[in-house]
């Protein structure tokens, strides 16, 4: 039975409603367990407790907890994502400010990921229990359980502060001014505004943050190609296309990797919303200004309604691509649009 697209998209969009009612519940719930009182964090520790008071009381904070999530819902399905206790704006446009350096660093790690996971993969499968299969299965253990701030300060120490070939963070070197803002990344907004000196910047300051959130994802797309690979080379249509005389890696790039990077498709997808998250911790340790350095600041000032609508609109991203990883799934392989 056919299973119209439309139906994928209706069912993806009634879990959204589900997925950031839980994520902002539950995030809400952890935002006020946390000890601490914004209000005194806004006044100052010298503000009487009078101007406390009036400060928790514009902030709404002197509501009970039941109502002022349902006040928080209400603005939230307006599309308010509410206002900053820290920098005083709203919270859509401070992530609108943020998001484009953490979308630019997301994707340039899920690239070097892809670029480096899939001949790994392919390599690892092609030469099964082999020394090259070995030393990628090493890699690809080693790249999921590596902590990525313990990965980025080794890199920082190394590169920036042993051989000094790499800045150790930021975006671009200071004394250059940021590229015009058409989309807020960096190396596209430089390239097309033809200010190649900071587009160099940019990239030199982009190669180890990239590399410390990618190294982890690397492992999960070689451990992933590594397995289709292997299914697909025991499949008849490899054997035969071998016995009609044609070459060894004709077979495995032609016929077998095609058919094995299906399955990755949701690999990836999966691991780009994964990469937003994670980059909380690489931005942290590189000083890189996105969505990660926000939230942090965020949690140390109590900034619940910055925190909040940080876990909403990633929440909201994650279930995006995944709508759209099934709908390209069921692009690529017949078998899905025939059977649902």
């Amino acid at each position: 039975m056919n299973v119209s697209w439309l139906s994928v998209v209706r069912r993806r969009l009634a879990s959204l409603v589900w997925v950031v009612v839980g994520v902002s519940l539950i995030t809400f719930a952890i935002s006020h367990l946390v000890p601490g009182d914004p209000a005194r964090l806004v006044a100052g520790d010298r503000a009487t407790p009078e101007i406390v008071a009036h400060i928790r009381a514009q902030l709404g904070l002197d509501l009970p907890l039941p109502q002022q999530y349902l006040r928080y819902m209400g603005q939230l399905l307006q599309g308010d994502l509410g206002t900053s206790i820290r920098t005083h704006r709203p919270v859509l446009q401070d992530i609108a400010a943020f998001f484009p350096a953490t979308l630019e660093l997301a994707l340039t790690a899920l690239l070097l990921a892809t670029l480096l996971g899939i001949p790994l993969g392919v390599l690892s499968a092609v030469y099964r229990n082999r020394f090259i299969d070995h030393i990628a299965r090493t890699l690809a253990v080693t790249g999921i359980s590596t902590p990525a701030f313990w990965l980025g300060l080794g890199l920082i120490v190394v590169f920036y502060g042993k051989l000094g070939w790499l800045p150790g963070g930021g975006r671009i070197d200071q004394g250059l001014s940021p590229p015009p803002g058409i989309t807020g990344l960096y190396l596209i907004d430089a390239a097309v505004a033809g200010d190649w000196v900071v587009w160099r910047s940019a990239l030199e300051h982009m190669i180890l943050p990239a590399l410390t959130l990618g190294f982890v994802h690397l492992g999960v797309v070689a451990r992933q190609v590594r397995s289709s690979m292997l299914e697909q080379l025991g499949e008849d249509y490899v054997r035969t296309a071998r016995a009609y005389g044609l070459g060894s890696w004709t077979v495995v790039v032609r016929h077998a990797l095609p058919n094995a990077l299906i399955p990755s498709v949701t690999v990836l997808g999966l691991a780009l919303g994964d990469l937003l998250y994670g980059a909380v911790l690489t931005e942290t340790v590189f000083g890189w200004p996105g969505m990660g350095a926000y939230v942090v600041d965020s949690i140390q000032a109590l900034d619940f309604p910055a925190v909040m609508g940080f876990a909403v609109v990633v929440s909201f991203a994650y279930v995006i691509l995944n709508l759209l990883v099934d709908l390209l799934y069921r692009r690529l392989d017949p078998r899905i649009r025939e059977v649902g």
